[in-house]
Parts: C-alpha cells; sequence; structure tokens
C-alpha cells in the first residue's frame, strides 16, 4: 500500500535511498530544486505507510504546437519497491497531468540504449523508439527518444519513428 502525492523539499533529504542505484541518473541540488518551481504539478513521490520514499517522477511540459508534450526527466523506484508497479503508477499520473491539465500532444523521455530493462518496461507501458540520440549521454553512449501519444494526437503522428538519427544540438528541446 501506498499513496502518490506532490514531491516537496523535505523530500530531498530523504530520497538519497532511491537514487543510489546503478540504473538511477543523478542531478545536482539545483536541479530538483529548478523542477519542484517550475513544473511543481510534474514532480510526484510514492509514499509507503512509514513515510519512506518509494520512488519518484520527475518531469515537465515543453514545446510548441503539435510538439507540446510532457517529458519524463527522471523515474526511478528504490531496489526494495521494485516490481510492485510503482513505476506504472507514476507514469500513468504524469500521462494524466499531461492530458488532462498540460493538454500535450505526447509524452517522452530519454533512456540510455543500453538499458534493456527500461525500454522493455517502457514498451510494455506502450512507448515507442522514436528517434535515436547519438552521443546523448556525455557522448559515451546514443539514447532512444521514446514517445506514446495522448488523446489529442488522434493520428498518433507524434510516434511515427524517424529513419534517421540525430544529435543532442538537434533537440528541439532539453
Amino acid at each position: 500500500m501506498c499513496s502518490v502525492r506532490s514531491f516537496v523539499t523535505d523530500d530531498l533529504f530523504n530520497f538519497n535511498h532511491v537514487n543510489l542505484d546503478l540504473l538511477t541518473e543523478t542531478y545536482n541540488l539545483p536541479f530538483y530544486l529548478r523542477y519542484l518551481a517550475n513544473w511543481p504539478e510534474y514532480f510526484l513521490s510514492t509514499q509507503a505507510p512509514n513515510g519512506e520514499c518509494m520512488g519518484y517522477i520527475m518531469g515537465k511540459a515543453e514545446g510548441v504546437g503539435e510538439n507540446w508534450h510532457g517529458h519524463i526527466s527522471a523515474v526511478t523506484v528504490a531496489p526494495r519497491y521494485r516490481r510492485l508497479g510503482l513505476a506504472a503508477m507514476l507514469i500513468d499520473a504524469l500521462e494524466d497531468i499531461t492530458e488532462q491539465v498540460a493538454d500535450g500532444y505526447f509524452v517522452d523521455l530519454f533512456v540510455r540504449k543500453s538499458n534493456l530493462l527500461a525500454i522493455n518496461m517502457y514498451q510494455k507501458f506502450g512507448y515507442v523508439v522514436y528517434r535515436r540520440v547519438i552521443g546523448y549521454y556525455g557522448r559515451e553512449e546514443d539514447a532512444y527518444d521514446m514517445r506514446k501519444a495522448m488523446k489529442r494526437d488522434k493520428d498518433k503522428k507524434s510516434m511515427v519513428p524517424l529513419d534517421h538519427p540525430i544529435y543532442p544540438e538537434d533537440l528541439e528541446h532539453d
């Protein structure tokens, strides 16, 4: 049993056990604070009955026109709480916010090309590989830009894969 709630600044002192995992991208404190200040509705946490942070999702709304979308910047669950459906719960909540609040066309995310576990999970949730971004992770590893169309994209144009890779400097938004 857990609850999904808005992430608050105090959570920054209680989520190290979630971030201290090889599969989790971690960021500096100002990065987290910028998301809390600019997109608080896109920053959610799952909390155990004892108050422990079980996982979180951090995202934002960005783009213009038919590229207006929700973006998942990070989603992670503490190792001891994995395989309970928490990632699906957090992603569903972010997708709902993208549809109901932001009225976005799609949700996207970037994932390491080598992270097959995450890629398979996202595909299970309805995401497709839209394009490959060469050298996205510090020029050391490529990323997949994965997308899932929202109701506003009736023809699912946002999910039609590109037939060529791009470079980070070619991204529309960062």
